[in-house]
């Protein structure tokens, strides 16, 4: 690599981290490097080529993010099979590159997200028949950092431990439990033990544990206000559950609890999504957040906090979870692993506050529907949790989803008529537009094109009081395709505004 791909000229003009990301990319792209062939690490590039490892780490990190190269935790970077799609796709194959491996991969990562949590379903009309080329739908996670080795061990333990004649404990395995107790109060600030945790099959399955808990309490269907606009399919999921959800407006910081107050009947509960409003993207303010905890104090209500990704915070510092606030018992946190890592494995979970009669009536929905997340899963995810990989990898996947909010932001900022927003946090970004008539041919224009994003007027929870806009994601693709996508979003937007 040191030889005809990797020459640097210390008395060009070009930076030596732009040589690094062309010789490399070129020597892909002739097929000198192929699909799966190890590149040197860092260390040993730098020294080959007396250049800094900060160097060779920010082109190979570049180069990752273009869709080139495949880095993980804890296992050798690899040259990249191209994406359907890429520019170089065809000029990189080489029949004698291993097929296998690559292409299992796809495979695996399109099943998933077709298994993705409700808020990641195809909205109605966004896709073809065939499903999208490039798939901006919101909620997807990118899995390619994931710490395969890491993974493949937490499941080899989970498959070496005695099996059990029992169903799993109702409220989920201890050391999975203890785990995300201990994820919470480090990634979160969440004071909570083991036993105020909850395993729960995702988020719409901790919903509906919440909802028929609270249809006991109350003796008969509770109402639940949402938030308006919000996560459509929570509200779906708490309406077949029997409950009713009264909408509550949304200002650019989250929900209005003067709103709330203003209510000519309190609802029995409130769901929220204080860290990064869905979708919407705003941060509730630590002032508005104990007047919400005040307002359920007040009318003794249940706070439903769906903490969905605020492990991904792009501008200024976290603020604290609402369940972290909460001394009268009044927060239950609803939360998953889907952002993190990844919807195919279905896991989520619920933190209980010292509620007695709240705790009870879960319990006894527990005794009659046992845990529904399989033993082995809950091992395997203990064991991943305890290894640290989880942490590590939020680590690097937030400097991924940062760069590539970056690219969204240089696409797109700016705009006339179509303002970008919800980007301080999370894996999704909203663009307003003038009316429904104009987002409506946005979206067909690039549906026709191969290109998947959500309508924002499927997010009301007011028939007739649509927003206009669309909702995109930016943290699956790779750089190649993400950027294909941002050029076809913008073009749509100029060409119908």
């Amino acid at each position: 690599m040191d030889g005809p791909i990797l020459v640097i000229d210390r008395d060009a003009a070009l930076p030596i981290g732009v040589q690094l990301v062309d010789g490399l990319r070129r020597g892909i792209l002739a097929g000198i490097l192929r699909p799966d062939d190890p590149v040197p690490s860092t260390r040993v590039l730098a020294a080959e080529l007396g250049v800094s490892r900060s160097a060779v780490v920010a082109a190979y990190e570049q180069l990752a993010g273009e869709g080139y190269l495949e880095m993980r935790q804890g296992a050798p970077t690899r040259v990249a099979a191209l994406e359907r799609g890429h520019p170089g796709a065809v000029a990189a194959h080489r029949p004698e590159s291993r097929p296998d491996a690559p292409d299992a991969a796809k495979s695996r990562e399109s099943s998933a997200q077709a298994h993705a949590e409700p808020r990641s379903r195809p909205l109605e009309g966004s896709t073809g028949g065939g499903g999208p080329r490039i798939d901006l739908l919101p909620g997807r996670p990118s899995t390619a950092r994931i710490d395969t080795r890491a993974w493949r061990s937490a499941w080899r333990h989970a498959a070496s431990l005695d099996i059990p004649s029992e169903s799993p404990p109702a409220f989920g395995v201890a050391a999975l439990r203890e785990q995300v107790a201990d994820h919470l109060r480090q990634a979160r600030g969440v004071a909570c033990a083991a036993d105020d945790v909850v395993v729960t099959a995702g988020t719409s399955e901790a919903l509906s544990l919440v909802a028929f808990a609270l249809a006991s309490l109350v003796g008969g269907d509770p109402a639940i206000a949402v938030e308006h606009p919000g996560y459509p399919s929570a509200r779906r999921t708490l309406e077949r559950r029997g409950a009713r959800t009264p909408p509550v407006a949304v200002d650019a910081d989250g929900i209005m609890v003067e709103a709330l107050r203003r209510m000519p009947q309190a609802p029995h509960a409130v769901m929220v999504t204080p860290s990064h409003q869905y979708p919407l993207g705003g941060r509730l303010p630590v002032a508005a957040r104990l007047e919400l905890l005040a307002w359920a104090s007040d009318v003794d209500a249940v706070v439903i906090e769906d903490d969905y990704d605020s492990e991904f915070r792009h501008l200024g510092p976290p603020l604290p979870a609402l369940a972290s606030l909460d001394d009268g018992g009044r927060v239950v946190l609803v939360g998953s692993f889907s952002k993190v890592l990844t919807p195919w494995i279905r896991l989520g979970y619920l933190v209980l506050p010292p509620n007695a009669a709240l705790r009870a009536a879960i319990a006894a929905i527990r005794d009659d529907e046992p845990c529904p997340v399989p033993g082995p899963a809950q091992d395997a995810a203990a064991a991943l949790l305890a290894s640290g990989a989880v942490r590590r990898h939020i680590a690097v996947t937030r400097r991924d989803y940062a760069h590539r909010r970056r690219l969204v932001i240089e696409a797109l900022g700016g705009l006339p008529g179509a303002p970008l927003s919800g980007l301080d946090g999370g894996l999704h970004a909203v663009i307003g537009l003038p009316d429904a008539t104009t987002a409506d041919v946005v979206v067909a224009r690039l549906a026709a094109q191969g290109v998947a994003v959500a309508q924002l007027a499927e997010y009301s929870a007011v028939p007739g009081d649509e927003p206009a806009g669309i909702v995109f994601g930016y943290a699956g693709p790779g750089d190649t395709l993400l950027a294909e996508g941002l050029a076809r979003i913008r073009d749509a937007i100029i060409a119908a505004t």
